[in-house]
């Protein structure tokens, strides 16, 4: 049995990575935004 070709494993890996990474600057950016809004509708 041999193991598959480690390149289009990586660029999988890579991909996911990516998209993961995207997400999270995309939640973090929303959680700044409604802190700021909740800020602001607070004072």
């Amino acid at each position: 049995m041999t193991l598959p070709d480690p390149d289009p494993i990586r660029g999988r890996q890579k991909g996911r990575a990516l998209v993961m990474g995207l997400a999270l600057g995309a939640f973090v950016v929303l959680m700044f935004f409604v802190s700021i809004a909740k800020m602001s509708v607070g004072s």
